[in-house]
């Protein structure tokens, strides 16, 4: 398998690419006020019962599609995509992120710095399955992935599209310095930012009651996950390790219907993503385009149904940089890799 730098890509596609596509999208903003004014507006609704009660678990789904949907805002703003102001994208970011209680500070250094410098890179990359001998020698590692990980047809995997954000960003904050080698004044920080999130969910839980809680906060959580894991988990978890951050090997885009890509941002734009991480997914059709046209066969999209078919019939384990295993039942698969061209 060829691998080339994303350097190399870049070199070739950014004089392709009009100056406007590195422009910040300001008007993405606009989904922040629109997601909070009906997450406000549908909490509300809940707590004081202005709806009937076979209308609140549709209520509660609409503000987990907005929790999603501001979740993909923070992540874009936090790459600079819409904002180019240091504070305001912080402060979109910690308002974004806050239904997973995601510090900014966190999420710039485990997502920007280390996941997209080293994606895939075998030890290195905080968002990877691990190797069989990393499997075999931690019985932790063993209960995850046997019971929560989506892989080798087991239905409980579908517990990581219910909780894998939620847990993996609490996890992450934990063992930011270890594993991320965060400062312990930046994890202070991100500590405090987390637990000012966690004040103000608390806050809502008592003016609103228990039972409301759960239909204005725990459900729509777990629709949130559902909604990002669903692309997390697809965007690198068929593909193979890469030494060299190859996103045309080590990334695959996703392909959904119209409306689930405007409410998403188009985030499935995944390889034109990691291209240019710093470009808002506004324009990534662009960048598709020009990929399809001068690497044909390297550049890898399916539909998100597809990919995640793909991931509960395969497993997560790598036993080498382009095989997958089930350690359970030893049964192997090739990971997705390009053609060459």
């Amino acid at each position: 398998m060829e691998l080339r730098p994303t350097s190399a890509y870049v070199r070739e596609l950014r004089p392709l690419l009009p100056a406007e596509t590195f422009a910040p999208a300001r008007s993405r903003l606009l989904w922040l006020p629109l997601h909070l004014a009906l997450i406000v507006l549908g909490t509300m609704a809940i707590a004081a019962s202005w709806i009937p009660w076979f209308v609140i678990p549709v209520v509660s789904i609409g503000l987990g599609v907005s929790f999603g949907g501001i979740t993909f805002l923070a992540h874009e703003t936090l790459h600079g995509g819409v904002v180019k102001n240091r504070q305001l994208r912080h402060a979109v970011g910690w308002i974004g992120f806050m239904p997973f209680l995601v510090a900014p500070r966190l999420w710039m250094l485990w997502h920007n710095r280390e996941h997209h410098g080293h994606t895939n890179e075998r030890g290195v990359d905080p968002d990877m399955y691990p190797m069989l001998p990393d499997y075999q020698a931690s019985r932790v590692i063993r209960i995850v992935t046997d019971r929560f990980a989506l892989g080798a047809r087991r239905w409980t995997g579908v517990l990581s599209l219910l909780f894998g954000f939620t847990g993996q960003s609490s996890q992450m904050l934990v063992h930011a310095r270890r594993r991320l080698g965060m400062r312990p004044r930046d994890h202070r920080v991100a500590i405090a930012e987390t637990a000012v999130g966690v004040a103000a969910w608390t806050a809502v839980a008592i003016l609103v009651g228990p039972l409301a809680f759960v239909f204005v906060y725990v459900l729509p959580l777990i629709v949130a996950n559902w909604i990002v894991m669903a692309y997390i988990l697809t965007n690198h978890g068929l593909s193979p390790m890469t030494a060299v951050n190859d996103p045309l090997a080590n990334s695959l885009s996703v392909t959904v219907p119209r409306v689930a890509e405007w409410l998403s941002l188009g985030f499935g734009h995944h390889v034109e993503h990691h291209l240019f991480p710093s470009m808002s997914t506004r324009h990534a059709p662009r960048v598709r385009a020009l990929l399809v046209q001068k690497w044909p066969g390297r550049y890898q999209s399916m539909p998100l149904g597809d990919a995640l078919r793909a991931l509960h019939r395969t497993a997560r384990i790598y036993v080498d940089d382009v095989t997958l295993t089930d350690p359970k039942s030893g049964a192997v698969w090739p990971v997705l890799l390009p053609r060459q061209s």
